[in-house]
């Protein structure tokens, strides 16, 4: 849901310390630092690979050795239950369950040197953020998120566009169909403003199941359930209520104040004025309505929760979002965190992946799009290159597999290797750092420029990363 409270914050930002400090001296020239950062952006247009982003999240973790680094030569209890079929990349097998997206590897790049130390699910604030969760959880056990926590890269997109330009019509920071963990309960790490504040969360949808037990990826959805739209987003509202709607907004200003008083309040005025165009954004009411596709598109995607939240994504990528997550979440407290092989990865998990993830890469190229969308799809983690006594895999996040695509990137190709049990990398090892680094710098942002932190200290998008220029032709 839309939530429209949020704390004053002091949030700004410039390139480098040496950058930073000439933007304040150029101040008493007349160049403010919302001009330095205007002309960074302008500057990075001719490097600029792409607009958007679509970050595909498959929570829990996928299977390295069910997906897109089989190893049909391991013993049995390693190589797993499923054959590989071949692909249009060369030396490159997949799981004979994506059988679409393996005619399509000549559009996606398939990292398989994905690695990290944090062998648990609160990886996904590393996954989405480029940086280490900054707590521990003691036992593994899940720690809510809280404003300590590093920006999600969405919440940077959606910092750096409200300083670079003209006031945007669209949300730079969407997510769907609901936030990380609420399906289950949880409130997970990663996918918030963190230290930069609530006013850079993503516009999120809350779609939710119908029952205990129930898991909607796992089956069609109807068009009653895939209501994407913003709770106070309906189509019809009339004057009276959009005054009573503004003078609400501002009663709960006039008290927010009283209580904040003396504190700067430009951060809640900023998120004050985007409630209120939402509310009234025709734009935005448009394209959360699923409605609008097609019969025969719809399900090419697939009528699951994450066939039709893929497709939406590509629908918000239309309107003007930059940087949309979409999200396969757990909401039987397993799905990708496959500790025990029923048959749902054969069944819903590996079909799903492949209609959805197949159907959103020959839309885009259809349309266009291809050409100017990033898209990356991967977990926080993988999984234990030995099986179960239940025939299943632990958590195991020093090796797994990321798919990329779009905005430039070389298609049928196979980025780095791993040992022969799937297990660790052999050459080309790529770091959740890597990973952040090249998104921003396919959206012409220098990942190691800065913004100010909560004390004001200048500190850097991603801390050490290399972007992956050779994945790009």
């Amino acid at each position: 849901m839309l939530r429209i409270l949020s704390r004053p914050q002091r949030a700004c930002g410039g390139p480098t310390r040496r950058e930073l400090l000439q933007a304040g001296g150029a101040g008493l020239l007349g160049v403010t630092l919302a001009d330095v950062w205007a002309a960074e952006a302008a500057a990075a247009v001719g490097r600029q690979r792409a607009k958007s982003v679509i970050f595909l999240y498959l929570f829990g973790g996928p299977s390295q050795l069910d997906t897109f680094d089989m190893k049909p030569e391991a013993p049995t209890g390693i190589r797993g239950p499923f054959r590989p079929i071949a692909s249009r990349t060369p030396g490159l097998r997949i799981c004979e369950h994506l059988p679409r997206l393996a005619q399509l590897s000549d559009r996606f790049c398939v990292v398989r040197t994905m690695t990290h130390r944090h062998n648990d699910h609160n990886a996904c604030h590393y996954i989405q953020t480029g940086h280490p969760w900054p707590r521990v959880a003691a036992n593994g056990q899940d720690v809510g998120a809280t404003d300590k926590d590093w920006p999600a890269m969405g919440s940077v997109i959606e910092y750096l566009d409200r300083r670079s330009g003209p006031p945007r019509d669209f949300p730079s920071y969407t997510y769907l169909p609901n936030r990380l963990g609420h399906i289950q309960g949880y409130d997970r790490t990663g996918q918030y403003g963190g230290w930069l504040g609530r006013a850079y969360n993503a516009l999120a949808t809350d779609i939710r199941k119908r029952r205990p037990g129930d898991n909607p990826y796992f089956r069609d959805c109807t068009d009653d359930e895939l209501d994407f739209r913003i709770k106070g987003l309906d189509a019809a509202i009339t004057l009276d209520r959009l005054d009573g709607r503004r003078g609400l907004l501002e009663q709960f200003e006039t008290g927010r104040r009283q209580l904040d008083r003396g504190k700067a309040t430009d951060a809640y005025d900023a998120m004050r004025r985007r409630a209120l165009a939402l509310v009234t954004s025709e734009k935005v009411r448009t394209a959360l309505d699923i409605r609008r596709e097609s019969g025969r598109l719809r399900d090419r995607y697939g009528r699951h929760l994450f066939g039709q939240s893929v497709l939406m994504g590509r629908r918000l990528i239309e309107a003007g979002a930059r940087f949309v997550t979409v999200l396969w979440d757990a909401p039987d407290g397993y799905s990708w965190d496959s500790h025990v092989h029923s048959r749902d990865l054969e069944k819903h998990l590996l079909p799903g992946l492949d209609q959805a993830l197949s159907a959103l890469l020959e839309d885009l190229q259809a349309r266009g799009l291809l050409d100017e969308t990033l898209v990356v799809c991967l977990g926080e983690i993988g999984r234990t290159p030995q099986g179960t006594a239940q025939w299943g895999r632990g958590h195991w996040s020093f090796c797994f597999p990321a798919v990329l695509a779009g905005a430039g990137i070389r298609g049928g190709i196979a980025y780095g290797r791993s040992d022969k049990d799937a297990g660790y990398p052999v050459d080309r090892p790529v770091s959740p750092e890597d990973l952040a680094a090249t998104v921003f710098t396919a959206l012409g942002i220098d990942p190691h420029s800065t913004m100010s932190d909560r004390q004001g200290r200048p500190v850097p998008l991603v801390d050490g990363g290399r972007p992956l220029h050779e994945l790009f032709a």
